[in-house]
């Protein structure tokens, strides 16, 4: 390993020279072993190998995340696939996964769209299956702390040998300071390294006081997710897998309702109207993503747009899915976790939360309007959590 790596430019084509090397002069902990990462490449690929080598040591699983500007599109652990998730993440039933693709095809299936031309971090060597997943998808890169031979082989030939594939050092430990700088003017900070548990979840303060051993795991990685998610954000999670990320929004209610409509999005792919839409075979992935986020965002799709564009995607008029049944349908979701990088300063984030399903909170608490917000969990019977841990990430 070197000590600096050049890179092709910074976060834009005009910004020149671009690198990234260590100030004390030792070895960086990463490797390339293809393509040419660039600047905001490795900004996604260090920011998600500390999510996903944080939810293995929280969970004891194989984790992956899918990252893009900074922020994660989804993050998952290693939970098998029910047939319904490998029908709408593409994986045909004959393809055995292990664990950590089980992570991977979480953490890219949960925001399809988001996930475009995102950077992939994984806690465990990438074995073949990941490898395979990974070859299917439209994505920048990929970094973990190694690669089976095979793995690697595949890895290399993908985008005709520019794909960029990065290897750290899982013993590497950061100085306990940062730096960056920003306008000539150097910030030093310690580094964010307190690390998320389960025992952070003991302060329930609403009514319903109960959380299963599953509810924890999901509270622990939304916590884990938002750590290193552009603020100010929330997370949705269910059944080990981010679901919805609300993540850079000003309001906080703006990063609920964001994240809700990805949550809702989620959920409606596992509709029987969705799984059983008419799209052309000979759709890619990426069209087959915007399709359907396209028939899932009309009311009446077919009255507002015309017969003959969506010809160009179904083989046949698709069924019309009509807002009463949607909200009909998303009316019967529930046990979706909830946590929040900051306090709730009103109960308006919890009425959104609700309508996702959500039945469990984690958040710092401290807003003056506490009791309010107490108050709407317990309206709809939803335990919370108080943390007094406050996740900032800029």
């Amino acid at each position: 390993m070197a000590n600096e790596i050049q890179l092709k430019y910074g976060c834009n084509p005009n910004q020149k020279p671009a690198r990234i090397f260590m100030a004390n002069g030792e070895e960086l902990p990463v490797k390339v072993l293809s393509g040419r990462p660039g600047y905001i490449n490795f900004l996604d690929a260090l920011n998600g190998y500390q999510l996903v080598r944080e939810l293995k040591i929280a969970t004891g699983l194989p984790a992956a995340a899918s990252f893009k500007h900074v922020s994660p599109a989804g993050a998952a652990v290693g939970v098998e696939l029910t047939d319904v998730l490998r029908k709408i993440y593409f994986i045909p039933e004959t393809d055995k996964l292990s664990p950590l693709a089980c992570a991977y095809a979480r953490a890219r299936g949960a925001d399809r769209m988001s996930s475009f031309g995102d950077f992939i971090s994984l806690s465990d060597t990438c074995d073949y299956a990941t490898a395979k997943l990974i070859n299917r998808e439209v994505s920048d890169g990929v970094i973990a702390p190694g690669y089976t031979e095979k793995a690697l082989e595949l890895l290399k030939k993908k985008r005709n040998g520019a794909y960029n594939v990065i290897e750290i050092d899982p013993n590497y430990k950061p100085e306990a300071l940062e730096k960056k700088m920003c306008f000539g003017v150097t910030f030093e900070q310690g580094r964010n390294d307190l690390q998320i548990t389960d025992e952070m979840l003991l302060n329930i303060v609403t009514e319903n006081k109960t959380l299963s051993d599953e509810e924890k795991r999901d509270l622990v990685i939304s916590l884990i997710t938002l750590k290193y998610t552009q603020s100010n954000s929330v997370c949705f999670v269910k059944d080990g897998q981010a679901i919805g990320v609300g993540a850079g929004q000003q309001s906080r209610i703006h990063c609920t309702r964001l994240a809700g409509q990805k949550a809702d999005n989620w959920f409606l792919r596992q509709h029987e109207k969705v799984l059983n839409l008419p799209l052309r075979e000979d759709l890619k992935r990426p069209d087959r993503d915007n399709t359907i986020d396209l028939y899932l965002s009309e009311t009446d799709c077919e009255d507002v747009i015309g017969e003959e564009v969506w010809m160009n995607y179904f083989t046949k008029k698709p069924e019309r899915f009509t807002l009463e049944e949607k909200k009909a349908y998303l009316a019967t979701v529930t046990g979706v976790a909830l946590g929040s990088d900051a306090f709730f300063p009103f109960g308006d984030n919890i009425e959104r939360a609700h309508k996702s399903g959500v039945t469990v909170i984690a958040q710092p608490g401290g807003s003056i309007r506490d009791d309010h917000v107490i108050d709407t969990c317990n309206k709809y019977g939803i335990a919370m959590a108080f943390t007094g841990l406050r996740l900032f990430h800029h």
